[in-house]
Order: C-alpha cells, then structure tokens, then sequence
C-alpha cells in the first residue's frame, strides 16, 4: 500500500505541474494576443482615417475642425457594449496626424501635440520612409501601465507620403480584456486540475479505505475480538476479499475451537472420573457404613461437577461458537432477570441464600439473544449464590445510565482477591470455595463475558464496601 501512496503522490504531483506549466504557458500569450488583435483593428482605422483627410491634405485645404468635432462628439458618447465578460462604454481611441515633414497638424487629445516636430518618433519617421510605423511609449516612464500604443499609417502615395495618421490607444483599456481572460485560464486550469485530483483522491478511498477496515478487521480478529464484517461499499473485489477472510476466519475458528475444547474437557474430566473410579473400587471392600457413605457421597459429588462441567462447556461452546449475534431481537431485559432468579432459588435455598430481586418497573427493551443473556445473568447469579455464607444475601439491582442498563449483582462473601482479579474472566480459572474447599468449573465468568461482548457490553467485578463483590453486567438498550 506505501509503494501505491506513494505512486499516486508521484502522479498527483506530475498532474499538478504539468497544469501549472500549460497555465503559464497560456498566461504569457495571452497579453501578446490582446495586444495583437488591437493593433490589427488600429491599423484599419489608421488607414480608414488617412483615406478621410487625403484630398484636403494634398490639396493643402486641410482643416481640423469637422476632424476635432467628430472625436469630441464620439469620446462624449454613452454606450454600453458587452464584449463577451467585458463591458465597454467610451470611445478611447485618439488620432493625430502630421505633415511629410513630421510636424503635428491636429491632435485629437485637446490639440495637445499640435505644432510638435515629432519626425523622430518610429510611428511617424518609419511611416515617412515608406515602412510600418508602430511604436509603444509610455506616459510615465515609471508606470508600466501608462502605456500607449501608436499605429501610423501613410496619406497619399506610401512610398512618397503626404502626411501621416497615428492612431493611438492606451493600453490600460484593453488590460480588463487581458484580466479577464487571465481569470478564465485560472479558472478553467483550476476546475480541470481540481477534477482530476478529486478523482485520484476518490480512488485512492475506494480502494484503500475498505482495504484499511479490513486490515483492521483482521487485527481485531488476531487480539481475540469478535468485530462484525465491516461494511466496505460496492466494490466487487474489496467485498470478495472481504468475504473471503470472514469465511477463513470461521473455517480456522471452527477448527480451533474443536481442538480446544477437547484438549480442556479430557483435561478437566480426568480429575473427577479419577476420583469416582478410585470411590467405585474402595466401595467392593468391607467397610464401616460411615466410610461408605462419605464415598457414595463422593460420587455424587464428582457426578453432579461433571455434570455442572459439561453443562457449563455446551452453553460456552453455544456463545463462543458465534462471531456475531444471527438470531438477536428486541427482549425485555427485567423479564429476562425474573426468569434467571426464578431458576436460581432453588439453588438459593439449598445454600440458605436470600436473594433481593431488583424493584418492578417498566420494560427494559435490549437488542440481542435472550438464551444468551439469561445464560448470563444465571451464571453470576450462580457465583453469588456459591460464595454467599449460610444466612447470606445476594442483592440484584437494575439501573438505566445514560443509553445503557446495568444490572449489579452483590453478594456478602469473602470476596475476589486482588490476584485473581485479572485472572478471573479467564477460562477453567477459578478460585476454591470458601466452605466446600472446592473449585467451580471455572466457565461461568468466561460465559458471562463472551455474551457482553457479543451484547456490546461490559462486565466487571469490583470490592464491595463492607466485604463482598460486585458484580456489573452493562448492556447498551436498544435503539
């Protein structure tokens, strides 16, 4: 994935320079253009205006009035002429004319130049020597953009002139022309360039986002989580890989899973059916009835823990074996709580346990799998009962904080030790009781927490003050 980062910098990169080489490459012609096609509109109407005062030149009848009353009444206009984006509304064109001599007969700027010997200016001396006259001056020797632009044009013969006309323009009138044109090159590069980016940008999420959730679908499948198939768009080959890995995960799972539990149950098996074995063959001897009772006793105690062993395993195997909740619904949590006490009482009852349901109130609607959470809620209701003395209470509340319910379950026993507490959640870790001297199956907190986790919830056990454990099972309500 770097080399294609970095692949698809590289053309981002590539793209951006060369818009900005064809941007500038426009950008520098665009003024030379606009100069251009003003000139070429100023030699046509020098000559325009060499043809108008040809004969009185000639004829040395020329007078300046009607010329001077023609500029005045057209620089007096108001118009308003929309040249594409540009908006013009004044004449601002100017004219002078000079005899063969170079010396100014009429100036159409107030008559300012008039009497001036301008022979040595390249519009007028090149014009009179039979060539193109153009020149561009400026006003202001220090201000680029008081420049003029002067375009000659000959009266009479070419080669031989009478006089000549100079057209004459400032070139600031034409920069809005350049300006706009600028801005149209800016913003066409930006848009193109932009969309191209944009689109390399699009491609780069859709094919490395998805592939980014299913990296870290995979990691969270390494830490032992159990994420839902992330949901990646439409892309075929992303949804395939995708697909796939979710497939391998449960075929692996699966695997593991068998190998696993068979491992723990031949494992766990082999401590009591050694003891009943050992039972079964003592009892074929004479002994005294006390002696065989507490054997006999023995065995149904081995029994009943395989029993409860096994038990315990199938409802773990039925949580672990899901990766995602496939049956969930919206089930009333309080209704799932009264039917776990009302399986625990008996069990209460043999231990001389009380147990304090929660108050009565209203429908606690959760979005999962009631077998899984009552299997919960029986379990730590279980644990609490075990480590209750005689005469014990075991008190069960039920909350709602925030979008989430907890239920707490406190019992008055001798607590969880403060070495066992990291330990606890873990698989056939148990501690041993603190009146029968014997351990639990050590799955019971295991499955508690498989089916928070499955819930999207927590659960954690913490000191009672005054002695005792709490026991906090978090579920978020449905939405």
């Amino acid at each position: 994935m770097r080399f294609t980062r970095v692949t698809l910098f590289f053309i981002a990169f590539i793209i951006t320079l060369g818009f900005y080489q064809l941007a500038r490459h426009f950008l520098a012609e665009v003024e030379p253009q606009v100069f251009q096609a003003t000139e070429e509109v100023m030699v046509d109407t020098a000559n325009l205006l060499a043809e108008v005062v040809g004969d009185d030149l000639r004829e040395q009848r020329f007078q300046p009035r009607a010329l001077r009353e023609a500029f005045e009444g057209a620089h007096r206009r108001e118009f308003s002429a929309r040249i594409f984006d540009h908006l013009k509304q004044k004449v601002g064109i100017h004219a002078y004319l000079t005899d063969s001599k170079g010396l100014v007969l009429f100036d159409s700027d107030g008559g300012r130049r008039e009497g001036q010997d301008l022979s040595m200016m390249r519009d007028v001396s090149l014009t009179l020597a039979g060539n193109y006259g153009a020149r561009s001056t400026r006003d202001h020797s220090q201000d680029a953009t008081s420049s003029v632009l002067y375009v000659a044009a000959p009266v009479g013969d070419p080669l031989k002139p009478d006089g000549v006309v100079t057209v004459y323009k400032s070139q600031a009138d034409v920069l809005p022309l350049v300006w706009e044109r600028r801005r149209i090159i800016y913003t066409a590069c930006a848009l193109i360039g932009g969309g191209i980016l944009f689109l390399i940008g699009a491609v780069f999420l859709w094919l490395f986002h998805p592939i980014g959730k299913i990296t870290e679908y995979a990691r969270a499948i390494e830490r032992g989580e159990r994420p839902p198939k992330p949901v990646i768009g439409i892309g075929r080959e992303v949804n395939t890989l995708a697909h796939a890995l979710d497939s391998m995960r449960d075929v692996l799972e699966g695997r593991r899973y068998a190998e696993r539990y068979i491992q723990t149950l031949t494992h766990e098996m082999k401590s009591p059916l050694a003891a009943i074995r050992g039972a079964a063959e003592l009892l074929d001897e004479e002994m005294p009835v006390e002696v065989r009772k507490r054997f006999l006793d023995n065995i149904r105690a081995e029994t009943a823990r395989s029993e409860r062993l096994i038990n315990r395993l199938l409802e773990l195997s039925a949580i672990e074996g899901k990766t995602r909740l496939e049956s969930a619904g919206d089930v009333d949590f309080r209704a799932i709580i009264a039917r776990a006490i009302d399986q625990a009482r008996p069990l209460a009852e043999v231990g001389d346990v009380t147990l304090h349901p929660p108050a009565e109130g209203a429908e606690l609607m959760l979005r999962g799998d009631a077998f899984v959470l009552r299997a919960a809620v029986s379990n730590l209701l279980e644990n609490a009962i075990d480590f209750s003395p005689r005469g014990g209470v075991v008190e069960i509340l039920l909350e709602v904080v925030g979008e989430k319910v907890e239920l707490t379950i406190r019992d008055h026993g001798p607590g969880v030790p403060e070495y066992a507490r990291e330990k606890i959640f873990e698989r056939f870790y148990s501690l041993r009781h603190h009146t029968l001297k014997r351990k639990g199956t050590g799955l019971g907190l295991t499955l508690v927490k498989e089916a928070a986790e499955l819930h999207g919830g927590t659960i954690t056990l913490a000191a009672a003050d005054g002695g005792g454990t709490l026991a906090t099972l978090c579920l978020p309500l449905a939405v």
